[in-house]
């Protein structure tokens, strides 16, 4: 990985003369107070390794004339080189071949240089950088689109479901009422069946009755009749019995029935729709379980995803769309936490990228500053950083564009040549 070693600035911005070997892994903190020329310092950086685009709008230091020199010494040995009137580029690799900006982009990555353009990005922004990162993007935002279009068809129909369930609860039912609507005229049907077999009844009551009459009479003409007689009374004894088995059947239950008739009827259309309305509640019911087990299968399906990518990072994830650490979204991150974040994205980006440049770290504590630099040494990386401070914790210390401490080179003015000004 590409790294530091030595770095020279003269004339840029705030910095007057400025000589650095930073450490090579864990963090070197430029202190200072402020307007001194610490973040002098890291736009210098940039604009030596990442071009014109990183050129400060007023980069000679005001109150000289003479043009900035930037002098960088990288640990693959390549020395990166920016001075004179245009602050031309000259890279030179170890064997003496010379480059230009082209040969530093393949070892820079734009974020290591910038790294709060990241840090302040949206958490959308963050999580589509780690999906492009690890090449899962495409895939993720397709389960995602799933996801949430599952999850709005599931919540629709539980909706439904749940409005069905409480309409059958309030409906009322009648335990009592039979299962299907009663017909009137199956029930007249019935009345007249009976109404026709007790006529029948009181015919065969009538007949019996004219026979014994009948028998009476010719009693008394026994005599003469006697072989009728005996003919007619066997027929009497015959009608007599058929006649004492005969019952007539009430049709009063009927009569209440076909009286009540639309107050059943009512019941039973109450219970059916009951019913109806608890089957559609079940269904609904179904879809919901169905759409619940597609959800948890997408769901499954992205965690997958996730969990064999090559993350850069143990713990960091995308949930949502937006880029998590250990379960916690970006605002809830500690500050050392979202440095490691963009730290390890910055070298996924570019594995041969082995520093990152970190600005305005006084909102830290000492602890965090410790926990974060002891991360950097254990993952082989090099970060150079300025914090509002004249304390302990930094490396070297800025004052008026010098480094506090050093002896300071003599000022030179640029020579004056006949037509030049």
């Amino acid at each position: 990985m590409l790294k530091i070693n030595q770095l020279e600035i003269e004339n840029v911005k705030r910095i007057r003369a400025v000589k650095i070997e930073p450490s090579q892994n864990g963090l070197t903190i430029i202190g200072g107070n402020n307007n001194q020329g610490k973040t002098s310092v890291l736009d210098s950086i940039a604009w030596a390794l990442g071009g014109d685009r990183y050129r400060p709008s007023s980069a000679t230091r005001d109150g000289t004339n003479i043009p900035p020199r930037l002098h960088i010494v990288m640990s693959n040995g390549l020395v990166v080189e920016r001075k004179g009137k245009n602050s031309d580029l000259k890279v030179t690799d170890p064997a003496g071949n010379k480059g230009g900006q082209q040969l530093l982009n393949e070892f820079v990555s734009q974020l290591a240089l910038d790294l709060p353009r990241f840090m302040q990005a949206s958490d959308k922004e963050k999580g589509d950088t780690l999906l492009q990162i690890i090449g899962v993007g495409d895939r993720l935002s397709e389960l995602e689109r799933q996801e949430a279009d599952t999850y709005n068809r599931r919540r629709a129909i539980g909706q439904i479901a749940d409005q069905k369930l409480k309409f059958a609860k309030e409906m009322t039912y009648y335990p009592d009422a039979p299962k299907e609507p009663v017909s009137i005229s199956e029930l007249l049907t019935q009345q007249q069946a009976i109404l026709a077999q007790n006529g029948e009844n009181q015919r065969k009551r009538q007949q019996a009755a004219q026979l014994t009459q009948q028998c009476e009479a010719m009693r008394q003409q026994l005599k003469e009749l006697e072989e009728r007689y005996n003919t007619l009374f066997q027929d009497c004894l015959i009608a007599q019995q058929s006649a004492k088995d005969l019952q007539d059947q009430s049709t009063a239950e009927l009569e209440r029935n076909i009286a009540d008739i639309e107050a059943i009827n009512v019941k039973v259309r109450a219970n059916l729709d009951k019913e109806k309305a608890e089957m559609d509640a079940n269904d609904y019911q179904n879809q919901y379980a169905a759409l619940t087990a597609e959800l948890n299968k997408t769901r499954q399906e992205k965690a997958e995803l996730l969990n064999h990518a090559p993350l850069p990072l143990p713990g960091l994830s995308v949930e949502e769309g937006a880029l998590t650490y250990d379960g916690k979204r970006w605002d809830s991150m500690s500050g050392s936490d979202q440095l490691k974040v963009s730290t390890a994205i910055v070298r996924k980006l570019n594995p041969k990228c082995g520093f990152v440049l970190l600005d305005k770290l006084e909102q830290m504590d000492i602890g965090t500053l410790r926990e974060f630099g002891a991360w950097l040494e254990s993952e082989g990386l090099q970060a150079i950083a300025t914090r509002v401070s004249t304390g302990g914790e930094c490396s070297i210390i800025i004052e008026d564009g010098y480094i506090a401490g050093e002896e300071k080179p003599a000022e030179t003015k640029a020579a004056w040549k006949e037509g030049e000004f």
